[in-house]
């Protein structure tokens, strides 16, 4: 027995020694730019012989299979290599370069002056909804809560977005592409119009604050993008109570989950808040308005999705503001606006293809009227009627390259139809704006992108044509750091209500360039940007000698002989990980800007302009209370004010700067509260929201700018309808309970 132990133990042993002598030695080395990969799975294809890289990329394996086989090499975020090999009786040196596997995920993206928040970009998503809902001061509009993001400046006596030194005029705002036409609520001079769409109707937005995409135009600074919601998860019914608004509204979703359709109605009115706060504006007549809106969404079994939404809206308000050209006479400003606006979208896969279409129509007609007033009596009533409709058309299609490379080109037309009555005057104003453009991502790494368009553009009005070709580049310095470049041209059409008779205009026209450094990780973003802009062809106004002035009733004309520049530096910083609960973000800009355009004189720092602007946002949550604590602080550094006139020079009219000086500094903390109790049955779907908001807690008394007399010797401020505001509200939602979505968010 003990023999045969000793026979078969030497019979493996020779087995043993013929297999070992019979195995191939393979090695070599794996790297990606020069340097060693580690962690690449090495492999002989359709057998279990392989090896895994070290940290220099090294490996080595043995194999007893012989003659013609195919060596792998593979890994998640490289392109797969196959070689083919002839193993014999020698070892083998095969080394292999890799190539870097491009996805969406991975890929560096372009966004210099760009700030995207939406479902396909969480991980830079900046403000949500529920982030505007819950940035005290904001007061849930969305133009609002961007004055707390760098490049916005902070400009209280007129709506709109003041971008880098851009007019409010400057930026514009599109709803699923199309553009939106008097985004703004009507007002009166001083006081600016509040945002017309609820900030829920929208599930995300891209920012831009210069270097905007070829697929917009007609914008000198800025352009937000919204982009509304699609269907649903489920049927619900909301309610809003406060003391100075009520609103219900519904959504419908269908069984089969393929289509919805909603409304919600609203009224608001502040004479209750009057009487409660001490405004500085004496409001004769209290804002109040009505609104409504409809839409529905249908999903298409070919994969298509059609989006209607619909709106109406009226309001109306007076002031009494006391009269600069006289003692004990006051001036009455009464208005009543209305505002329609219907925006139907679809979007269908066609193949490689991707059409994107719009159409948008809106109607605006804002009704002043103006009068005196002296004991009691009220004398010279004239009045203002401005109506426009506009209609706007946009297509664009799109085709991938590969997974971050693309093509898309497409079409707009942007008609305008205006009409104004004032005294004896009466304006009727038409333009078509036809617009063709074509845009191209280039992927070429993850580390290396670009996107290269065009735009072309056509006014009937002015019978002009323009080109403006746009370029960005994107490179990943290391893992979570990226630097972008932008340059673009951008034309815009001067403003109609400048032109009261027919004028030999140009397109305005703005050069960006922007550059960009940003860090990304998860919790945390930076950026930093440095912008140079400059202004070409801005509209200037002057006044005719009314001697040789045979129409008396036009007192100014035009010309592009404008000009000017803005440069500047912006930072920004949002942390959602140090603290635990709290997220917060602060933002810096600083602007130098000069401009020679309107009826300015020379090149002046515009009054809409402030060098330093400085912004934090804090918010707490407090998951035991159900509680959110919110916080904003706003700084700028007071803008300067002038004080226009006219003066005969050698019979000629010019223009000087009578009065100026600069306002005082800035100042305005906020503070709200977010409560979300539980109401009915534990397991009931409802969510509520109680909220109360203190802008201005500290009662800063803030100026805006100045009004003059005639002659200017007489001079009034120009400040918020009131110091300190205390809005309180309930917000309700049956049918669906998104307390834990809210939770999640740090609501």
């Amino acid at each position: 027995m003990k023999t045969q132990v000793q026979k078969l133990l030497l019979l493996i042993a020779f087995f043993g020694f013929i297999v070992s002598y019979s195995q191939v030695k393979i090695t070599g080395k794996v790297t990606f730019r020069n340097k060693g990969v580690a962690d690449i799975s090495v492999t002989l294809k359709d057998t279990y012989d392989g090896a895994t890289t070290d940290a220099n990329g090294n490996y080595s394996f043995e194999t007893s299979e012989k003659g013609d086989h195919i060596l792998t090499f593979t890994h998640p975020k490289y392109n797969d290599i196959e070689k083919s090999i002839d193993i014999e009786n020698q070892t083998l040196s095969v080394n292999a370069e890799l190539k870097e596997q491009i996805n969406e995920i991975d890929a560096v993206v372009v966004s210099a002056g760009s700030i995207e928040a939406s479902d396909r970009k969480r991980a830079t998503a900046l403000l949500t909804p529920i982030d505007i809902y819950t940035t005290a001061g904001a007061d849930g509009q969305i133009s609002s809560a961007l004055n707390y993001l760098p490049g916005v400046q902070k400009v209280g006596e007129t709506e709109g977005l003041f971008i880098r030194g851009g007019t409010g005029t400057e930026s514009k705002i599109f709803m699923d592409g199309s553009l939106i036409n008097n985004y703004f609520s009507n007002s009166v001079p001083g006081i600016a119009g509040r945002d017309r769409f609820n900030t829920s109707l929208f599930k995300g937005n891209i920012f831009s604050s210069g270097g905007y995409s070829a697929l917009y135009g007609q914008a000198l600074s800025g352009a937000l993008m919204l982009e509304s919601v699609d269907l649903p998860d489920q049927s619900s019914y909301d309610f809003g109570i406060s003391p100075i608004f009520l609103s219900a509204g519904f959504q419908k979703l269908s069984d089969d989950k393929n289509h919805s359709y909603g409304a919600t109605l609203g009224y608001s009115l502040l004479s209750l808040m009057q009487k409660v706060f001490s405004f500085n504006t004496d409001f004769m007549d209290a804002p109040q308005g009505l609104n409504g809106d409809f839409n529905f969404r249908v999903k298409t079994k070919s994969g298509g999705f059609f989006k209607y939404y619909g709106m109406y809206d009226s309001n109306k308000m007076g002031v009494r503001v006391p009269s600069l050209e006289a003692d004990d006479q006051f001036n009455l400003i009464r208005l009543k606006g209305k505002n329609t606006y219907h925006n139907l979208s679809f979007r269908q896969k066609f193949g490689k293809y991707l059409l994107n279409a719009g159409a948008s129509y809106s109607y605006n007609q804002s009704d002043l009227n103006f009068s005196t007033e002296k004991n009691d009596i009220e004398d010279n009533k004239s009045g203002l009627l401005n109506e426009g409709n506009y209609l706007n058309f946009k297509a664009v299609l799109e085709r991938k390259i590969n997974k971050i490379s693309a093509v898309r080109g497409g079409l707009e037309f942007n008609n305008t139809d205006e009409k104004l009555d004032f005294e004896e005057v009466n304006k009727h104003y038409k333009d078509l704006i036809s617009s063709f453009f074509l845009e191209t991502d280039l992927g070429f790494s993850n580390r290396f992108s670009a996107k290269i368009g065009v735009r072309a553009e056509n006014s009937s009005y002015l019978n002009k044509n323009n080109i403006a070709p746009r370029f960005a580049i994107a490179y990943r310095l290391a893992k979570d750091w990226t630097t972008s470049f932008a340059y673009g041209l951008f034309y815009q059409n001067p403003e109609s209500k400048y032109i009261n008779w027919p004028a030999d205009l140009d397109f305005q026209k703005s050069q960006h360039y922007i550059f960009q450094v940003q860090r990304t990780t998860e919790g945390r973003s930076f950026r930093f940007e440095a912008f140079y802009k400059k202004y070409d062809q801005l509209i200037k106004t002057f006044t005719i000698n009314p001697q040789e002035n045979q129409n008396q009733q036009v007192q100014t004309a035009l010309n592009n002989d404008g000009y000017g520049f803005a440069k500047g530096l912006e930072l920004f910083w949002r942390d959602k990980k140090t603290f635990e609960n709290i997220d917060y973000w602060i933002s810096y800009s600083f602007l130098d800007s000069k401009r020679d355009f309107m009826n300015y004189p020379m090149s002046l720092k515009p009054n809409f302009a402030s060098e330093h602007t400085l912004s934090a946002v804090a918010k707490r949550f407090i998951p035991e209370w159900k509680l959110g604590v919110n916080l904003s602080y706003t700084y700028a550094k007071g803008r300067p004010y002038y004080d226009m006139a006219t003066k005969t020079e050698n019979g000629e009219m010019v223009n000087f700067t009578r009065n100026e000086g600069r306002l005082k500094d800035y100042n305005a903390l906020n503070f709200s509260l977010n409560y979300l109790p539980n109401l009915g049955k534990k397991d009931a779907k409802a969510f509520t929201v109680f909220v109360v908001s203190i802008s201005n807690i500290l009662g800063t008394k803030n100026v805006y700018g100045y009004n003059f007399s005639q002659n200017g010797s007489r001079s009034s401020a120009v400040v918020p309808p009131v110091n300190t505001f205390v809005f309180v509200g309930a917000f309700i939602s049956f049918g669906v309970d998104k307390t834990q979505d809210a939770i999640n968010n740090n609501l």
